[in-house]
């Protein structure tokens, strides 16, 4: 049934392993993509993990730092499975204890663990449990408790539609009371006399005859219309202020409007326009700063050691909650003892003790924008990470989970692959081809403002770009990136190139195939010697399948080298959706047996979110890919690379 099963430190010494009849297969493979997916990108806030047709259930001890990984076939349902590897951790913790206890790889190594009889001992008392468990059968109608019951007991309403009966009942019986009295006090008037005219007893008109008040009605509504004050009231109300008008703006004929008219200035038109276009150049070139090499990394407001202090000072309120309820029934000497005892490291951490923390961890990482589910699963990482492990001296629970937590959200920022665009456009030239970046994303975030940041980025390091202008179904998109384009040859004139314009447009206007014009750009920057294709592409909802699927197509036709995914920093659950659905549009629509998904991130608005960076542990935890570009600004120089220690800082501030 089993697979295999393998026992191994943290520091990847195999200690025991164990390989099912019949498996040829050796268990490496789906051990190694367990370490490299879950346990090092601090993923583990599940216990089990798919590789290919099997699956993998692990678990952690962090006291001895083993791992315990069982691996079976996928389309097999074994309940006794989590069971069973609790079982296997506690015979084989009790058994090589004092082996365990000896730290160090050599001293591991050097060690034999025995441990084959005890566990098949173990797996045939899963095998017979699981088996023991009779399915139930259900009960005939006679045995049931509804059988017993008689129809009249089912009719019967609940205590509340009683209540609601009875009252309904009240308010009908008092109706039929008010309607008695009313019909008896007409019989009164009728016996007064016939010849009595019946007076109006509405609107303190008591006493008139119908003429009269109709006579004053009109007397009320030419005073109303006339501007006459109205009849005094009993109850007098302030009367409602006026809002204040806006005064007019009185403009003056001194202000020069010819001087404001901008609008012929295209590097083409009269002397007097270049002229202006070379001071707009000039002032600008003045006001962007170099951008050669490998971009600066971003800046968060870190939070001062004061915050920090009282925010450790806040949660020791809460380090060791079972121990204070001890203490409290001491006397002042056994809570001090007790304090003590709880900052200690003489016990070892449990769940119970971290779950206050915890809760408010996940509180505060929600109110940093990260996705709630998100932060619930980085939660229960952090807590299977510390389960079992002694805490140090003198430290509390919650300076231990918060260390674990930092570590956790740094190892998630941190990418697995490091993205070096100056390095693969060098090698993409010694090919003697184009390097090709397509941009995706969701309406609005900044893809085509982005685009022009990294354009210039490239310039800045001597590299000529080819924009695609893809973007066929939005209006004025073609016209946008055609302005961005005007504006970087003004920064890098061609003649300092050979008279060669640096970056270029290649466009076919609208409502033409994306990718036609995207393959049609990629052989034309080969021919004329470009050495980046830049492809901007519409914004789509990530429900949007027609366009989903046309991105899809424009992706496996050309193959670019990068697929950047362009976020802003404002989301916040909806960047699991939306990275989500766009991964696995790409994966349906593919035509190849390993489609091409999201390769990074450029992460736009950088700048409009204070500390609330939260955006960028989701979209990081969803992909397991980096963010290759932060957006910090509107100008060409405001692009930044990550750097995860800052975002981390400005995550945890209080």
């Amino acid at each position: 049934m089993l697979d295999f099963f393998a026992i191994f430190s943290k520091g990847g010494i195999v200690l025991w392993c164990f390989q099912g009849a019949g498996v040829t297969e050796s268990f490496t493979g789906p051990v190694n993509a367990l370490i490299r997916s879950v346990i090092l990108q601090e993923r583990s806030g599940t216990n089990s993990f798919n590789h290919n047709a099997l699956s993998l259930k692990y678990k952690l001890d962090n006291e001895f730092e083993l791992v315990f990984v069982v691996g079976f076939q996928k389309i097999l349902t074994l309940t006794y499975v989590d069971k069973f590897i609790d079982d296997v951790q506690l015979h084989f913790r009790d058994r090589y204890k004092n082996e365990l206890e000896q730290r160090g790889a050599l001293k591991l190594l050097n060690s034999s663990f025995e441990f084959g009889d005890e566990f098949h001992l173990l797996l045939r008392e899963a095998e017979e449990s699981s088996r023991g468990r009779v399915p139930g059968f259900m009960k005939p109608f006679q045995e049931s408790r509804k059988s017993q019951k008689t129809v009249k007991s089912m009719i019967e309403t609940k205590g509340g539609d009683k209540d609601k009966e009875r009252s309904g009942k009240k308010n009908k019986n008092a109706k039929k009371e008010a309607a008695a009295a009313e019909a008896a006090a007409g019989d009164v008037a009728k016996a007064d006399g016939p010849g009595v005219v019946p007076k109006a007893a509405e609107n303190g008109n008591q006493g008139l005859t119908p003429e009269e008040i109709i006579q004053k009605k009109r007397e009320e509504f030419f005073r109303k219309r006339m501007g006459g004050g109205a009849p005094e009231k009993s109850s007098k109300s302030p009367k409602p202020q006026k809002p204040r008008e806006k005064k007019k703006q009185e403009w003056g004929n001194n202000w020069g409007n010819s001087k404001l008219d901008y609008s012929k200035i295209n590097g083409n038109s009269t002397p007097d326009a270049v002229e202006l276009g070379k001071d707009a150049t000039a002032e600008m070139s003045v006001q962007l700063d170099s951008m050669k090499g490998d971009l600066p990394g971003v800046e968060c407001e870190s939070s001062g050691e004061e915050a920090e202090e009282e925010e450790e000072e806040e949660k020791e309120m809460v380090a060791v909650p079972s121990q204070s309820k001890e203490s409290s029934k001491k006397g002042g000497l056994g809570g001090m003892f007790g304090m003590l005892k709880g900052l200690v490291g003489s016990k070892s951490l449990s769940k119970e003790d971290m779950v206050p923390v915890l809760e408010k961890m996940k509180d505060h990482l929600i109110a940093k924008n990260v996705a709630a589910e998100i932060a619930s699963q980085l939660c229960e990482s952090v807590a299977k990470k510390l389960e079992g492990r002694v805490m140090g001296t003198f430290t509390t629970v919650a300076s231990t989970v918060k260390q674990a937590l930092q570590d956790s959200l740094v190892q998630i920022l941190q990418p697995k692959r490091r993205v070096d665009i100056l390095r693969d456009v060098l090698e993409a030239r010694s090919q003697r081809r184009p390097f090709v970046i397509t941009f995706c994303g969701v309406n609005g975030v900044g893809k085509s403002t982005n685009l022009a940041k990294i354009s210039y980025w490239l310039m800045e390091n001597s590299f000529s770009v080819l924009i695609a202008a893809c973007d066929t179904f939005r209006a004025g998109a073609v016209e946008q990136l055609r302005t961005h384009q005007r504006r970087l040859n003004s920064l890098h004139p061609p003649a300092r190139h050979g008279d060669r314009p640096f970056v270029q447009l290649y466009e076919k206007g609208y409502g033409k195939d994306a990718a036609g014009i995207a393959m049609e750009a990629i052989a034309y920057a080969r021919s004329q010697s470009f050495d980046v294709v830049l492809v901007d592409t519409a914004g789509r909802m990530q429900d949007n399948t027609p366009l989903m699927t046309a991105l899809a197509k424009l992706i496996a036709i050309n193959m670019p080298d990068l697929v950047l995914f362009v976020g802003e920093a404002l989301v916040g659950n909806e960047a699991v959706d939306q990275l989500v659905k766009f991964n696995q549009a790409l994966a349906d629509h593919s035509m190849s047996d390993k489609p091409r998904l999201i390769d990074g991130i450029v992460l736009t608005k950088f700048d409009t979110i204070d500390d609330k960076v939260g955006a960028a542990i989701s979209m990081t935890y969803i992909t397991g890919q980096p963010i290759v570009f932060v957006g910090t600004g509107q100008t060409y120089n405001d692009l930044r690379s990550l750097n995860a220690r800052a975002v981390v800082s400005a995550l945890m501030k209080a």
